[in-house]
């Protein structure tokens, strides 16, 4: 590749505290991209190793570049990363000493024209993650009926006009380009709500990109595999970027930390349940103002992290207000 692949990692002292007092072993970096938060862990702590997955081939083959300097302390596979487990088997890695998701698109994806992700640079509607896969963004425009498409845009871009922007695209096809897309939601959009918010067409994309790769389709899965693969004391740090994602990340952390019990908060459990893991306190939610500052792309960004408990079968929940 001709163009660089640079990206600052969103809340970088932030990830690489969190991961200080695991044990030593494998922290699966589950979104490698161009392996900003890997390189930090693998360089602040000598005790960790790093398997790193993506499904972009072409961050891959950036990241392996850049960390080819930690020798045998790294790994890295092709895969989405609700498919943890395989990667872990082919590469004879049976134990986790923590999880990392940055549920963001890398800027390298987003400012590179030619994968399509852009409303500010023209390009066949693309939007694929992995490049391999035959199902594009320019399919689920042109394809998918105006119910269906609202449906999206409410769904997964919090798109308070998803009805009317289903409906002029549907009026506007075909659409073939990034631009011809931008153009046809920032018409559909109240002149005045254009003014507020960023982008108008920022939402519509975002849905499109969430749809088209099923991220949060795939998330609830993914947290859960990783969490199970997580040895006592070690931890799971997810980063997300908009509600939907938080939320999903939220309730598969809440039902590791309450066992999944549904008995009332103020009787005594009795249905069984095991808790998983415990809430890390004392983690910022957010980036700082400065880092806001100087990168607006992490001014979305939230995260959670938990912390995997004993493997004892009869553990069952105590203070399941822990979860709230």
């Amino acid at each position: 590749m001709s163009e660089p692949f640079e990206h600052q990692p969103v809340m970088a002292s932030e990830i690489v505290e969190i991961f200080a007092p695991v044990p030593p072993g494998w922290v699966l970096d589950a979104t490698l991209g161009g392996a900003g938060h890997a390189a930090l862990l693998l360089d602040a702590h000598p005790h960790l190793k790093v398997l790193g997955i993506d499904r972009d081939a072409d961050a891959l083959t950036i990241a392996r570049e850049r960390l080819a300097r930690f020798g045998d302390r790294v790994a890295t596979v092709q895969r989405r990363f609700d498919h943890l487990a395989s990667a872990m088997e082919a590469l004879a890695i049976d134990s986790l000493s923590g999880a990392l998701f940055d549920l963001g698109v890398s800027s390298p994806q987003l400012d590179r024209a030619e994968r399509g992700f852009s409303y500010r640079l023209d390009a066949p509607l693309d939007m694929r993650m992995d490049q391999s896969e035959t199902w594009t963004a320019g399919d689920i425009v042109n394809g998918y009926a105006s119910a269906d498409l609202s449906r999206v845009l409410r769904r997964y871009g919090d798109e308070r006009f998803a009805e009317r922007i289903a409906r002029a695209i549907v009026a506007a096809r075909p659409i073939e380009s990034t631009m011809q897309l931008a153009e046809v939601v920032v018409a559909a959009i109240p002149a005045a709500a254009r003014r507020v918010g960023g982008h108008p067409a920022k939402r519509t994309f975002q849905a499109l990109r969430i749809e088209l790769n099923r991220e949060l389709e795939i998330l609830p899965e993914a947290i859960d595999r990783a969490i199970e693969h997580t040895v006592p004391g070690g931890r799971v740090a997810v980063l997300s970027y908009h509600s939907g994602e938080d939320r999903i990340v939220k309730e598969q952390m809440r039902l590791g930390v309450t066992g999944g019990c549904e008995c009332p908060s103020d009787l005594p459990c009795v249905c069984g349940a095991v808790r998983t893991v415990r809430i890390v306190r004392g983690v910022p939610r957010t980036p700082s103002a400065n880092e806001q500052e100087r990168n607006p792309r992490s001014r979305s960004a939230r995260l959670r992290v938990v912390e995997r408990l004993e493997r004892v079968a009869d553990r069952h929940v105590g203070d399941r207000r822990a979860g709230r």
